[in-house]
């Protein structure tokens, strides 16, 4: 009986370290000496009998860790890593801008990162990004729905394995399509904590940049191609009048023709143009899904030697699929054959596409928010993030007034932090910090 006993006890401990493992990380190849903060890398099992596994990297704050607040970061796609959001967006270290010529991949450090003053998750999330798995068929299929569950499930394992930061104000962030998903995984938590839910979660608000909210969002493409100049004045009125501001084309009848026609004269107009950034060059497709990273980075050295943003992206590929830094991030064997940034081979279904409603209900409930847009994205113009915002209906407490750091601030992408790095840490700062922006 005591041997019998004894052996219980090891197997549930070791199923229990499984479930949420945790791992530190002090070299990380390409970088040059031990990295300069705590990174952790790790899988937490949610959904029925854990059978699927999210893999996360988790960044301590470089001031004070102990009392900064923690941010739980998705980044968008659906189906793009959360590396994206640490690497490109508003992590510590980043690639160095070099055109690629074969060699290993440089990582050197940042000084806009929001880990200055934040512990940051970076999260693979749906089932099927990055690094995160299912151990079953059934388990790697999953919805909007599911996805913010499973996030919510996420995160009240990983304050179990680390109650130290249980106390710590808590954030929920991202951008793009993360949009949908960060206000319900909000309103999922409040309501868990006045549910009694244990662990209760020190729930403050939440983060969005150039987020998805609403379907008409897409309208507003037309009215940002006019603003900058990318379509003329002539054309605009036309298009509003025949397509009555309504552009998506499942909306638009068969019959009419003039509307579909000043669509392709539209068409015409932006063929070329990054929408990302519309001041960009065009540097093909900044997705690269799922090509094959070596044939990918051959192509890459036969393009012209000018340098595109871009190229980082492809960095990414040739570093994350190398066996030493898998080995450094504590990524299971077997699990991920080719790493891919942004899938779109995901067993995923959207099934909402307007959460307004979940933001009004969150303000009123008091909860912050920080909502963001580039200037410049045509993916999700800053004018859709306007109207939605204006369509909750709150009351101005401090009238419109142009946003300057250092003179200016002009120039923002779709994935913002990624372009003005230096304006949006020091944003996010005065924000946490409850200063006026």
């Amino acid at each position: 009986m005591y041997w019998l006993l004894i052996i219980i006890f090891i197997i549930c401990s070791h199923a229990s370290t499984y479930a949420t493992s945790g791992r530190r990380v002090e070299y990380l190849p390409g970088f040059q000496g031990p990295l300069p903060f705590y990174l952790e890398t790790g899988y937490v099992g949610v959904d029925t009998n854990e059978d699927v596994k999210l893999f996360y990297y988790f960044i301590q704050s470089e001031s004070n860790p102990e009392h900064d607040p923690l941010l739980l970061w998705l980044t968008g796609g659906p189906g793009c890593s959360a590396i994206s959001g640490l690497l490109y967006e508003i992590g510590p270290i980043k690639f160095e801008a070099l055109h690629y010529d074969g060699s290993f991949p440089t990582l050197i450090s940042t000084p806009n990162s929001w880990t200055k003053m934040a512990s940051i998750i970076f999260v693979d999330l749906p089932i099927g990004t990055g690094f995160s798995y299912a151990r079953t068929t059934r388990a790697s299929f999953s919805t909007d729905i599911q996805l913010c569950e499973q996030a919510y499930e996420f995160m009240r394992k990983w304050f179990e394995s680390h109650p130290e930061f249980i106390s710590n104000p808590f954030y929920i962030a991202g951008d793009s399509y993360s949009g949908i998903p960060v206000p319900i995984i909000t309103q999922l938590i409040s309501d868990g904590n006045e549910a009694g839910n244990e662990p209760y979660i020190n729930l403050k608000g939440y983060v969005l940049g150039n987020p998805s909210t609403f379907p008409k969002e897409s309208n507003y493409k037309i009215r940002f191609a006019n603003g900058m100049g990318l379509i003329s004045d002539e054309l605009y009125k036309s298009l509003f009048h025949t397509c009555r501001g309504e552009y998506r084309s499942e909306h638009i009848s068969v019959g009419n023709i003039g509307c579909r026609r000043n669509l392709e004269l539209y068409q015409e107009c932006i063929d070329g143009i990054e929408p990302s950034h519309v001041l960009e060059p065009h540097c093909g497709s900044i997705w690269l899904i799922n090509l094959p990273t070596q044939k990918m980075l051959n192509e890459q050295r036969t393009v012209s030697s000018s340098y595109c943003r871009t190229d980082g992206y492809k960095l990414v590929y040739y570093w994350l699929n190398d066996a030493s830094v898998r080995e450094a991030l504590h990524i299971r064997k077997g699990t991920i054959t080719e790493w891919i940034r942004c899938t779109s081979d995901l067993n995923f279904t959207e099934t909402l596409s307007d959460v307004r409603s979940y933001h009004l209900n969150l303000g009123n409930k008091g909860y912050r928010s920080l909502i963001y847009s580039g200037d410049h994205d045509m993916l999700i113009p800053h004018q859709s993030t306007q109207a939605w915002v204006k369509d909750l209906n709150y009351s101005v407490i401090d009238q419109w007034r142009s946003w300057k750091l250092n003179g200016t601030q002009r120039g923002g992408g779709h994935t913002t932090p990624e372009y003005k790095p230096e304006e949006y840490v020091a944003m996010f700062k005065r924000w946490l910090s409850n200063q006026p922006l």
